[in-house]
């Protein structure tokens, strides 16, 4: 395609992306959209044409990338290993390979760049960047609910190339056996469109299995490859197509329909591009006298339905949401392709904002996390129901393949509070429902819905993974911070939360309808116009009120001294008497207190509010803390025993550091009275002490390894969600330390697959012997950023007093002295 606005997007995506990152992580987004359209640039501290792109499990994917200059019969593989096709002697062409300059990528694009040489010594190379962009879109749930991503590949230079794309069956299956069908179409535009014909290639197996996995991969659902109708195609055996464009520069516009196996004479489905660099017709830049030119294609993966769910209504197979914008996915995928710019711009109106935010909040090394994570959440998740009844299902990739697991979403929900909290509460949603509905026996939260997406089919035995506590406490944090998110005057939690009509819908049940404009774009998140906000956060609490009772109910019963039991951190082990465990439910209860506030449950609201501060007291003073008072323990009797508290996050995200002008806890002014100690005061400077957080923040220091923040004394491996939350809340320096550890770890780590989160402090930063991989509590990453726009902003200003007794050379006079003791 040589349209000028789509050269200038591709070279803007270059521009800005080159100056974007800066770290060197093991592997790479490509294209990541939802669990199964999930492409990734393995090994990529290396030439990308070394091995092929991978599914997040680390099974090789078919997807390769060729260029030919023509004018020296030469071809260069740029992506995968299609040389492996190609004959090494004997041919009419040469096999050389190009100049990689590298990978860069923001939250939304990676691009990997590249120069071949000219075929005369007094022209300079050409340069090619393949673009692959996966858009972020906060601003349009519409766009962010599309399972399709977009590939640009674009060239500068001063002599003709020609380029070839093709993927093959691992797309839609993970077994390699299963016989496969396709078909090939060509779409033209309407009269009096300006839109592009395009060609597609659609491939699926023959005998599709509905709702149902091989290793991690949708055995159901149809692959899209779509590019420009000025392409030339080919269906057919990989080697003898790879070997006929390297021949030729071209592919003849056949398809080969002997249907067969995915491996069985490995069938490719192929597009050759020439970009003529000398016509007239391509965009030429006066400065530098180069010709730019550019092509575009997408990769969807289209499933309908997407999730078989336990419904109040009973077993629903689950329409995707697209499917109630358009009648069929080939009239949505033409919307898509000529989306191209919109869904640019709005991708890098959020990869630039997260930047911005991501260095004023962190430091340059932790600007690259975020953009690094961003993909790799929304990787998790399928969007499904209907603009009245949106609903996020969610996949506990990697470690168990749960669906909408509490603890899973729990780490994630900094990156849902900073984007867009609609996603929450759209991932949230399923879970109340079905347990709303009676389907789930116990009294405490659900573990997830369902043991094995794609099926949200729940426990109606109740015998999910027991973590009582830790899931009432998640939900009822996630609940309260979701409710103020809605309610602000000036400071959304997320800046595109204003963004958009202010329209509200009164005629639904859900709380949160997705409204979407002519041009596909939300209405905004609560907010004062209308007290839409105020009236969102009622609606949705009033609804399901009884849960958050009977939770924060369990809670009152079972936090204080929690029983031998599972946290999040299932992989340790169980344990009794958890410290980090039982301040997350008196948090909880806290919530609930003001949770209750929003309906006007007065009562509760004071009773919840008096045992949370009696529960935090004692805490603080009997439970949690080693004897020297150096530190949070991991366990109240585990003596010599220490933890990273990164469930104190929750304190000061929900505003409850905020130093508060009430002396005392007001009654029911009815009979019941409070059931504070008889010395209790309430703290002036928050809900859990000043004398909490000043502790572990200097403990952090003193037991920081060279990657990073070891879990607790147990082991050397570390959680990087839980670093991140747990040193949001640390003083700035400390924060800053960790974070370079984090990041050196980043650059440094042997592990070989989608960014983990479980890793090694020590030696290489690898793997502790547990495969983690691609997990979507990496959205944890943003901890510094949705707890920036806490509380109209107070809830960092909060947390100055870690900074106050700090001086700017503390840290370096102790080394000076552990240094002279040596000496000594």
């Amino acid at each position: 395609m040589r349209l000028t606005s789509y050269l200038e997007v591709a070279f803007a995506i270059a521009a800005t992306v080159t100056q974007a990152s800066t770290l060197t992580p093991p592997v790479i987004p490509l294209i990541v959209r939802n669990p199964y359209l999930s492409a990734w640039l393995g090994h990529a501290r290396e030439n990308p044409w070394e091995h092929w792109p991978i599914f997040w499990t680390g099974q090789e994917i078919g997807f390769s990338v060729l260029a030919s200059v023509p004018q020296s019969d030469t071809v260069y593989p740029l992506l995968g290993r299609p040389q492996d096709s190609l004959s090494k002697t004997g041919d009419s062409f040469n096999v050389s390979y190009p100049s990689f300059l590298g990978v860069t990528f923001d939250a939304s694009t990676t691009n990997l760049t590249y120069n071949i040489p000219s075929p005369n010594e007094s022209q300079d190379p050409l340069e090619v960047v393949l673009s692959f962009l996966s858009p972020i879109t906060p601003s349009s749930t519409f766009r962010q609910a599309i399972p399709a991503a977009y590939l640009t590949v674009h060239v500068t230079g001063g002599f003709d190339l020609d380029v070839y794309l093709d993927i093959n069956g691992l797309w839609v299956s993970g077994d390699r056996a299963n016989a496969i069908d396709w078909i090939f179409s060509r779409n033209e535009p309407s009269k009096g469109s300006k839109d592009l014909p395009l060609k597609t290639w659609k491939v699926k197996r023959v005998v599709e299995q509905l709702f149902t996995e091989w290793g991690d991969r949708s055995e159901w659902g149809q692959l899209h490859f779509t590019g420009p109708a000025d392409a030339n195609h080919q269906a057919g055996t990989s080697a003898l197509l790879r070997t006929a464009f390297s021949r030729t520069g071209t592919l003849q516009n056949i398809v080969d329909t002997n249907f067969r196996g995915i491996m069985d004479e490995e069938p490719v489905f192929a597009f050759a591009y020439s970009f003529k660099l000398n016509s007239t017709s391509n965009s030429s830049s006066a400065a530098s006298e180069k010709t730019y030119a550019s092509a575009l294609f997408t990769i969807a993966h289209i499933q309908d339905p997407v999730i078989q769910f336990a419904s109040a209504r009973g077993l629903t197979a689950m329409r995707p949401l697209w499917a109630s914008y358009y009648p069929h996915a080939d009239a949505l995928l033409d919307f898509h392709y000529h989306d191209f710019l919109k869904a640019f711009n709005l991708a890098n109106n959020y990869s630039d904002q997260l930047a911005i935010d991501a260095l004023q909040s962190g430091s340059e090394g932790y600007k690259d996390i975020p953009a690094l994570s961003a993909r790799q959440v929304l990787g998790a998740a399928s969007f499904a129901g209907t603009p009245d009844d949106p609903i996020i299902f969610f996949k506990e990739i990697s470690s168990d393949g749960n669906m909408n697991t509490i603890d899973v979403i729990y780490p994630a929900f900094p990156f849902f509070l900073y984007t867009n909290p609609r996603w929450l509460a759209y991932m949230l949603e399923p879970l109340i429902e079905h347990m709303l509905s009676g389907q789930y026996p116990n009294d405490y939260a659900m573990h997830d819905l369902g043991s094995s997406f794609p099926n949200a089919t729940g426990h109606p035995d109740g015998r999910d993974e027991y973590m009582p506590v830790e899931e009432c406490g998640n939900m009822l944090i996630m609940g309260l911070a979701l409710v103020n998110s809605l309610k602000y005057d000036t400071k959304p939690a997320s800046i595109w939360s204003d963004q958009g009509d202010h329209k509200s819908a009164q005629s639904t049940e859900s709380a949160f309808p997705l409204l979407v404009d002519a041009d596909g774009m939300d209405d905004t998140v609560g907010g004062p116009v209308e007290a839409k906000g105020e009236k969102q956060a009622r609606k949705w609490v009033k609804k399901s009120y009884k849960l958050w009772k009977q939770w924060t109910g369990y809670l009152v019963r079972e936090t204080l001294i929690p029983s031998n039991q599972l946290s999040t951190d299932d992989f340790a082990g169980w344990l009794s008497n958890q410290t980090n465990l039982a301040l997350k439910g008196i948090i909880g209860i806290k919530a609930m207190s003001e949770i209750a506030e929003v309906v006007g449950e007065t009562e509760d609201a004071v009773f919840y509010r008096n045992v949370s501060e009696t529960y935090i007291k004692r805490w603080e003073e009997e439970f949690a803390i080693s004897r020297d008072g150096t530190h949070a323990k991991l366990a109240y009797s585990w003596y010599g025993s220490w933890t990273i508290l990164y469930n104190l996050f929750a304190d000061s995200l929900l505003c409850f550091h905020i130093p508060s002008s009430s002396p005392s806890i007001p009654s029911t002014g009815k009979d019941q009275k409070s059931i504070t100690l008889p010395d209790h005061e309430i703290s002036k400077n928050g809900f859990v002490s000043d004398k909490i957080y000043k502790l572990q923040s200097d403990w952090y220091h003193s037991v920081r390894q060279k990657y990073g923040l070891p879990l607790d004394s147990r082991h050397l491996y570390t959680k990087s969600d839980w670093e991140f939350f747990a040193v949001s809340v640390a003083s700035k320096k400390v924060r800053e330390e960790i974070v370079d550890s984090i990041a050196l770890w980043v650059n440094e780590t042997t592990t070989d697959k989608p960014l983990t989160d479980l890793y090694d402090t020590e030696g290489t930063g690898g793997f502790p012997g547990i495969e983690f991989k691609a997990r979507p509590v990496v959205g944890g990453h943003f901890a510094f950023l949705a707890l920036e726009r806490a509380c109209d902003g107070k809830a960092v200003a909060a947390l100055d007093f870690l900074n106050e007794d700090e001086e700017p050379d503390m840290y370096e006079r102790e080394e000076e002295i552990l240094m002279h003791d040596e000496e000594l």
